[in-house]
């Protein structure tokens, strides 16, 4: 069950109600549509539920990268804001991608100025590894070592032989990063992501009073502040499992409330309760991304990702993504 401190007169359908409500002639045609394209639906845990019910797989941007390599469709749908089609466009050179909202676009992605990481390595030279967050554009990654997601970040900063790190764009992650890797120097960058950042101390304080027994799950993308006030922090993916394997019975979920799909579908037996703040977090660009205009895509094969930059920048944005499917491997 997921609730917000509204207290409404009349509750509003959970989430997982609202993707049990999808028409069985909607789910048909999507099948039917997906048969004629050779085309597989990958949804982001952001996007609306009744979006993530119809998806053959729905994962974190970690998740999606490294299965959308291995998919043997030709035509990848991808639910999710710009950067993400963009990262499986990369991946998969000779397939179609395509996006249902070619406007849903992350505002983080484009927080980074060609002069801060120029700057950097003028003056660490070799020492220097530009660690880009996937949330990025094409462009940003081409600039940069490796790639990694709030997923493996930890792990892949240190893993590298390099003894300075610019963290891009998420000075919130990369702050977080910072604190589990403190034998690393790691030089943060002016960005992050509104969504998170807009996230009410006061009202998850507020929460918490309300419900004393609750764990506080939060995203890393989060303020310092909110963070402090949680019991785990971790990636949408981190978030859920950890709520599927506790004990406790109560949650207060700190990010983008598309993740509560997830979480109910999970948990459906357990009786668990998650909680979202009284402004609860969203993004108006995942929730762009609607079930018309899956269909619509699907029909029409409209919002095909390309590669908008040069072929050697390409290369360069590719290695990126190459490397951090290496190092999470390792």
């Amino acid at each position: 069950m997921t609730e917000t401190t509204k207290n409404p007169a009349v509750m509003e359908p959970t989430a997982l109600e609202r993707a049990s409500a999808v028409p069985a002639e909607t789910r048909a045609r999507i099948e039917a549509l997906k048969a004629e394209r050779d085309a597989v639906i990958l949804a982001h845990y952001y996007v609306e539920p009744e979006v993530q019910a119809v998806a053959d797989y729905v994962g974190d941007s970690f998740y999606l990268a490294k299965l959308a390599k291995s998919l043997p469709q030709q035509t990848i749908v991808l639910c999710g804001v710009e950067f993400m089609g963009e990262s499986a466009k990369l991946l998969n050179r000779t397939k179609t991608v395509l996006l249902p909202e070619p406007a849903a676009d992350c505002p983080m992605a484009h927080m980074v100025q060609r002069a801060t990481i120029d700057a950097a390595r003028a003056e660490y030279g070799d020492d220097l590894a530009v660690v880009c967050y996937v949330n990025s554009t094409m462009k940003i990654k081409s600039w940069s070592d490796v790639c990694v997601t709030s997923s493996n970040a930890v792990k892949i900063v240190r893993e590298l032989p390099q003894s300075h790190v610019l963290f891009i764009p998420d000075r919130n992650l990369g702050r977080f990063v910072a604190e589990q890797v403190p034998e690393k120097h790691v030089i943060l960058n002016d960005g992050c992501c509104p969504r998170h950042e807009a996230i009410s101390l006061a009202e998850l304080q507020e929460l918490k009073r309300e419900h004393p027994e609750a764990l506080v799950l939060a995203h890393p993308e989060c303020t310092a502040a909110v963070l402090a006030e949680a019991d785990y922090i971790g990636s949408t993916a981190g978030i859920i499992a950890y709520a599927e394997q506790s004990a406790a019975q109560e949650f207060i979920v700190v990010t983008v409330q598309g993740v509560l799909y997830e979480l109910e579908r999970r948990c459906a037996a357990s009786g668990k309760r998650f909680f979202v703040t009284r402004t609860p977090p969203t993004c108006g660009d995942m929730d762009g991304i609607t079930l018309e205009k899956l269909v619509r895509c699907l029909e029409t094969g409209s919002g095909a990702v390309e590669i908008g930059v040069d072929e050697a920048a390409a290369q360069r944005a590719q290695a990126t993504l190459d490397r951090m499917l290496e190092y999470a491997a390792r």
